[in-house]
């Protein structure tokens, strides 16, 4: 199996080559939206894509005006002992945001924990990954950062783990470590496909 970076390396020129994203964003939002893990979720948490990933702000966008979920978005922060961590804002208007680390909006760094904001990850019915290659068993392989890994391990065991890719993404097998965690699904423009996950 190929090692890691090397299987990103490969994803990332396939992600970057890959033609009519908005028009498969859509698509593949579409399925997110129409599944029962998306109808049932009172809370979720959607990414904001930012470069070449599967485009969701027009979607976000839509979910925030139907007001009959709570949005929640993540952002790059450090925890206590100084280790990467995801905080999650509860999303009301693209007004409260600013474009931060790596050109992603995110909320203004002065408000970052703020009581009437911040969401708990036990609070999460479904939690939309981003990721950089994934495969048909529900493996993902991220940025390398571990943002989204440490954020997986606090979650109720019942929160749905749906990933979103373009199916170029896809590999024959994600290169997974012990403490990896599977997705429950992985949506691509073409079919949903059930994933080992927890």
């Amino acid at each position: 199996m190929l090692a890691k970076e090397e299987q990103r390396r490969i994803a990332y020129d396939a992600r970057h080559a890959q033609i009519n994203k908005q028009q498969l964003s859509q698509q593949i939002l579409n399925s997110v939206c129409a599944t029962e893990s998306y109808q049932k979720a009172e809370t979720v948490l959607w990414y904001l894509h930012c470069r070449s990933e599967v485009e969701t702000i027009a979607a976000v966008k839509i979910a925030l005006a139907k007001k009959d979920k709570k949005i929640v978005i993540p952002y790059c922060t450090k925890d206590v002992q100084g280790e990467n961590k995801l905080g999650l804002w509860h999303l009301e208007s693209f007004a409260e945001l600013l474009k931060g680390t790596w050109g992603i909006l995110e909320p203004p760094a002065d408000r970052w924990g703020e009581d009437s904001k911040e969401v708990n990850p036990a609070e999460l019915g479904l939690i939309i990954t981003p990721g950089v290659a994934f495969d048909k068993q529900g493996g993902r392989l991220g940025n390398g950062a571990g943002y989204y890994d440490r954020l997986l391990t606090q979650v109720n065991a019942n929160t749905t783990i749906m990933a979103i890719c373009f199916e170029s993404q896809l590999q024959q097998n994600i290169n997974m470590q012990e403490y990896d965690i599977y997705m429950d699904s992985v949506v691509t423009e073409k079919m949903i496909y059930q994933g080992k996950g927890r």
